[in-house]
């Protein structure tokens, strides 16, 4: 369980191929912040880009950990298939403050960036998310976006999908990956929870 309030940026250094075929998945090796890893253990849960991954080794001296991705995971998201930069956050602890919004770390789609530019000391950043996932987007609904938790204020259906408009202050800008993004990026994509229940209790048929 995560909030999207991003921890740490890191950087994929290296990907190793796990085998031959298209089946097999690989081995990222990611650079974290200097004393990110000070409180990491094996099997740990770690978010990069909203994905949720398992540490399998960590080196805190040299500041690196490493994570096995699979086929259908990298297929699944956008941003783990390479080198760069990548937003990070540890798993959350019983008594954290929930600064976001209560975010699984399970990719429900992956959209594209439309829009991306300066609006006074803020960014608009516009996202166009696939039509599956139209009606769990909403007017000041929450929306995870790489792994940061953002509100949404402005949602539009269009042919292709729905583009949601979200304002990013420069701190956001400043401190995660998504200062990184430019239009036609792709993105991972995690809806509310509690859109998903809300969808389903209307949806079920009556007992």
């Amino acid at each position: 369980m995560f909030t999207g309030i991003i921890t740490g940026v890191g950087r994929i250094s290296a990907v190793q191929a796990l085998g031959e075929s298209t089946t097999h998945g690989k081995r990222l090796t990611i650079e974290a912040p200097v004393g990110y890893l000070d409180d990491v253990g094996l099997g740990d849960s770690i978010a990069l880009n909203g994905a949720c991954m398992t540490v399998t080794t960590f080196d805190v001296a040299a500041q690196k950990f490493t994570i096995d991705i699979s086929a259908e995971s990298l297929d699944k998201t956008a941003g783990l298939d390479g080198l760069g930069t990548v937003n990070l956050e540890k798993a959350l602890r019983a008594n954290d403050r929930l600064g976001g919004h209560i975010v699984s770390g399970h990719v429900d789609g992956m959209g594209s960036i439309s829009h991306f530019a300066q609006v006074g000391e803020s960014w608009e950043l516009r996202v166009m998310a696939p039509p599956s996932l139209a009606k769990y987007l909403a007017y000041k609904g929450s929306i995870t976006v790489n792994g940061v938790s953002l509100t949404v204020n402005r949602v539009a259906d269009l042919p292709g999908g729905c583009e949601i408009s979200i304002n990013l202050i420069p701190h956001t800008v400043e401190n995660t990956a998504l200062g990184t993004l430019a239009q036609g990026s792709r993105v991972n994509l995690e809806i509310d929870t509690v859109a998903r229940y809300v969808e389903r209790m209307m949806s079920a048929p009556a007992v």
